[in-house]
């Protein structure tokens, strides 16, 4: 059994030191994606947030590692990967898979008796009670290929590179399998404030799929629209990283990071 900093080690990348911060925000990426994806969420709210983003196995530094194609299962080893960080509060943001996961672990904490996430961040992903038929991990290399275009949230030249894809692949279609085949439990809620933020032209979230997340919830819920598809962050950075701060650290220091938020819908 890996002992807690090895299972931390393994799991959790951290860019930009931020000893003296006020809250600590756990970063989970979506389908097909990596820590590196929150390298600009990091920059611009260090230091008064420190930002961990987790990294999955099957890809980057984890690349020889075997994938996980469950969300229970990545949840659970997320979760002993963070569970001993207790020294400062905590906030989870996830994007699209990342939600889902991020869902998960927020409930295993809850379970274990630990202190809830001061906020949970649900991006460009519908709430786990709208449930959509989805099977793109069955399909060819080309039809997955399709969909990754469609999203626009991987590189193009990459797509177009036949090496670059027979690497990457095998570790997309586990996520896509993991997130495709998740099946929520009724009842469960969070206990926790909880803010949504979705693009206005996602093809995967519609508005009231995303508005939906109030039902996952005893606490407050939020709900931010942004121009955009369902990688809206990419080009909405800056408020995005605004509205974090707004909602994480006292509003003098959250005004020096970054402009204000799109409103409230």
């Amino acid at each position: 059994m890996p002992q807690p900093a090895e299972q931390f080690e393994k799991w959790v990348r951290r860019t930009h030191a931020a000893p003296d911060s006020e809250v600590r925000l756990v970063c989970l990426p979506h389908a097909g994606g990596s820590a590196s994806f929150y390298f600009p969420v990091s920059k611009a709210l260090a230091p008064a947030v420190e930002v961990l983003a987790i990294q999955y196995p099957g890809r980057q530094d984890r690349r020889h590692e075997p994938n996980i194609p469950s969300i229970p299962d990545l949840a659970d080893q997320i979760f002993a990967a963070v569970r001993h960080l207790d020294d400062l509060p905590m906030a989870l943001f996830g994007h699209s898979m990342g939600a889902v996961l991020a869902y998960e672990l927020a409930l295993r904490i809850q379970d274990a008796g630990l202190p809830s996430p001061v906020r949970f961040f649900a991006s460009g992903r519908r709430a786990p009670s709208r449930y959509r038929d989805d099977v793109v991990h069955l399909g060819s290399d080309a039809q997955m290929v399709a969909e990754l275009r469609k999203l626009s949230g991987t590189d193009a030249a990459m797509l177009a590179d036949p090496e670059l894809l027979e690497m990457i692949m095998p570790a997309i279609r586990s996520d896509y399998r993991a997130v495709e085949t998740y099946q929520y439990e009724p009842g469960r809620k969070l206990d926790c404030p909880v803010t949504v933020l979705t693009g206005d032209s996602d093809p995967r979230v519609s508005i009231d799929e995303a508005a939906s997340w109030e039902a996952h919830t005893t606490g407050p819920t939020e709900l931010h629209v942004f121009p955009g598809g369902h990688f809206f962050l990419a080009g909405q950075s800056e408020a995005v990283t605004g509205l974090v701060a707004e909602r994480l650290v006292r509003r003098s220091v959250a005004r020096d990071l970054a402009p204000q938020p799109p409103a409230t819908v």
